[in-house]
């Protein structure tokens, strides 16, 4: 292995997500190589190989719900109720960790912060490079809005495939708590029928689509008197918010970090950083600016469609 390659630990990787972050290292044109991957004691695809479970063919790496070989970062693609058990195994191995897992609640929050004090942690609702900057985009408009002054209705409309079992996406709830901060937003509907009335001021409308494949869309919608905008992002090619290139971008910089908890929206700030090239995936790594990860809604994926 070179010496410039990163060695991955991927928990959750036989998931949905899991098993894209695994097909994006496996590449030939990437510095990335899978070490481990891990599911919880007795998953039905325990001791498939990865590699094969990803459609990339065989990369002689089993999932299994442990491991002992050396590894530069961890990446956490699972679910709720594992994510304190891998914080844990990163702590004890002093390993840095890229929690890419949603729904998390206080417990596991508290665990990921008290962890960010012994080694580097970034966390973050999607991985997705475009939708953090989108999200910058939208919070840098509703701080504008806000400074204007008058009226603005914010409507958040996203779209995603069949077996996504949670509405709205994390991602949604995430740029409209960005909006609410800028704003002050105290009310949320999800969805209208009936005669509910006119539409309050003070109000974010969240409004989920459920249809096919689709990997992932969001629309945030800024509605003034006489004129109107919105921010759209759009996953193509099976990308997802979850962003695997993004998370993978993410790693050779998480291992140089010490003791920080990040969020990779604020990695942008740093351009001069920025220097990852899409088409090779070359682990460059973007800036990083220590600022405390934001919490976010709780909301769960069945196992395997994460």
């Amino acid at each position: 292995m070179p010496a410039s390659t990163l060695s991955l630990v991927v928990h959750g990787a036989a998931g949905r997500m899991g098993q894209r972050v695994v097909a994006c290292a496996a590449s030939d044109a990437v510095p990335w190589k899978i070490v481990a991957a891990l599911e919880r004691a007795g998953h039905p695809r325990s001791g498939a190989d990865a590699g094969t479970l990803a459609g990339m063919g065989p990369i002689g790496v089993a999932v299994s719900d442990a491991w002992t070989c050396p590894a530069d970062v961890v990446i956490d693609f699972s679910l709720p109720e594992a994510v304190c058990g891998i914080v844990a195994a990163c702590v004890a191995k002093s390993l840095p960790l890229v929690v890419a897992t949603t729904g998390l609640e206080d417990r596991e929050h508290r665990a990921i912060a008290d962890a960010a004090k012994q080694i580097p942690i970034l966390q973050s609702p999607s991985m997705s490079l475009a939708v953090n900057i989108s999200m910058d985009l939208v919070g840098r408009a509703s701080a504008l809005l806000s400074r204007v002054g008058g009226r603005t209705d914010v409507e958040i409309i996203e779209c995603h495939h069949r077996h996504k079992e949670d509405s709205p996406s994390g991602t949604a709830l995430k740029f409209g708590a960005l909006v609410r901060e800028a704003m002050g937003q105290t009310q949320a509907a999800h969805g209208r029928e009936g005669r509910p009335g006119a539409r309050p001021a003070d109000e974010i409308g969240y409004h989920a689509v459920r249809a096919g494949d689709n990997p992932g869309e969001h629309t945030i919608l800024f509605g003034m008197d006489g004129e109107s905008f919105s921010v759209n992002v759009r996953a193509t090619n099976g990308g997802g918010d979850g962003g695997p290139d993004g998370t993978l971008h993410s790693t050779e910089h998480e291992r140089q970090q010490h003791g920080q908890r990040v969020q990779l929206r604020r990695r942008l700030h740093e351009p001069s950083q920025c220097k990852h090239r899409r088409p090779t995936r070359r682990a460059q790594g973007h800036g990083l600016t220590a600022a405390p990860a934001d919490r976010q809604p709780a909301h769960r994926e069945r196992p395997g469609q994460r």
